[in-house]
């Protein structure tokens, strides 16, 4: 038997909307919550602003075919990057002190992140991860061993054995030895970059494919200058230059260096470390930070730093916005293809040219990598924006039909 007109129209309706609704959204689209989002993206929005599908994780710089020195590449950096806002302190004590980041190493690792911030200190007879202050460590300001994070480093080095992890370390440790202990007795001593190979006088790094033939995959700056000669751990404001943290570092059209640090402008070292995060962090500042003042920033550090882009770009709540991965895309792009964003870069094509701008599926996750965001069947705000339209057109149609 023949299906009614009726029925027909009532059919391609539903069927119309069930795709819409079942559609996971895509990069920049409205959403309401992650799962409404396609895989790799989450849903985010700054202080009740509707809520759109962002990035997580930033475009992979190899991925283009080129083989450039480490000193060519940029890494999305996380400030603090142990202090996890759902962490609980080790000690069993309440932890009362400042959070950063929204999850722990080993999902940062998974995310993209490559730089990591960790301020180190001497308590309970070992090495522990605290945000504190007057270089003393409490127990309501220890968050964990650092032996415990860098066994997870090194777990994400043995599994993704072609990454590359760069740990700056604010250095409170005046144990003899204590941080070649701990580094030692966390097994990622087989990854480490020899001190006397790191290049001087503002000379490139090693092609980055060497530094992974070589297992040469972490490198550790401290921030205590004689740890260079007495445990063989570089000395960062020997080899980085470095801007201003805090509220002092984020006005427009300033770049400072900080106080340790050679200026911003100083060629002799070859790695360019900035900083954009607030002095006391919270999620709702870096939620509007970590957007199109953050990619500012990015510009005017290029600027005063001797037209050099960032090789790390340190945020706090990095996941926010989608912004903090877009500001590593951007500087890649200038310096793997001469693009304004490295989503633009033409695989193995020569410097310069550049595919047109356009809205791109996300990077994908590393194998064991473990995104927050999952493919979903649940409707976005833009879809069902979408099938609001449809409605009415469709009960007029209906309408017709069995009226007339």
């Amino acid at each position: 038997m023949a299906l009614p007109p009726s029925s027909f129209f009532l059919l391609l309706f539903l069927s119309v909307g069930s795709s819409l609704l079942s559609s996971a959204a895509k990069l920049g689209e409205g959403c309401s919550a992650n799962q409404d989002c396609d895989a790799g993206l989450r849903c985010d929005g700054c202080d009740g602003d509707l809520g759109v599908c962002v990035r997580i994780r930033p475009y992979e710089p190899r991925s283009k075919g080129k083989d450039l020195p480490f000193n060519k590449y940029s890494w999305l950096t996380t400030h603090n990057s142990f202090a996890d806002a759902g962490a609980h302190s080790a000690t069993g004590a309440t932890l009362i002190t400042f959070t950063n980041q929204h999850d722990n190493i080993t999902s940062q690792l998974n995310n993209g992140v490559r730089g990591l911030m960790l301020d180190m200190y001497d308590f309970r007879n070992d090495v522990w991860l605290c945000h504190s202050t007057g270089g003393q460590c409490y127990n309501f300001t220890a968050f964990q061993p650092a032996i415990n994070v860098l066994k997870e480093i090194e777990t994400f080095l043995a599994a993704n054995p072609s990454e590359v992890i760069t740990i700056f370390i604010e250095d409170y440790v005046k144990s003899p030895s204590g941080l070649s202990k701990v580094f030692n007795a966390s097994g990622l001593m087989k990854y480490w970059f020899p001190v006397d190979q790191m290049p001087k006088n503002g000379s490139d790094w090693p092609l980055l494919s060497k530094m992974i033939d070589q297992n040469h995959r972490l490198l550790v700056f401290t921030s205590v200058a004689s740890k260079e000669a007495s445990e063989g751990i570089a000395y960062e404001w020997n080899y980085v230059v470095e801007n201003q943290y805090g509220d002092e570092g984020m006005t427009p059209g300033s770049c400072p260096s900080r106080a340790e640090s050679s200026p911003m402008s100083t060629t002799l070292k070859s790695l360019v470390l900035m900083n954009y995060f607030r002095t006391n962090p919270s999620a709702s500042s870096a939620c509007h930070n970590n957007s199109a003042p953050l990619l500012g920033m990015l510009k005017t550090c290029h600027g005063l730093s001797a037209n050099r882009w960032a090789n790390f770009i340190a945020v706090d709540f990095y996941m926010v916005k989608g912004d903090a991965p877009e500001a590593a895309d951007v500087a890649n792009g200038h310096m793997v293809c001469g693009c304004d964003n490295i989503a633009y870069c033409k695989a193995n094509a020569t410097f310069g040219t550049c595919a047109l701008p356009r809205r791109s599926s996300p990077p994908k996750s590393s194998p064991t990598a473990s995104t927050s965001a999952e493919t979903s069947n649940a409707s976005s705000a833009g879809r069902f924006s979408m099938l609001l339209k449809v409605v009415p057109i469709t009960i007029i149609v209906l309408l017709e039909l069995i009226l007339f």
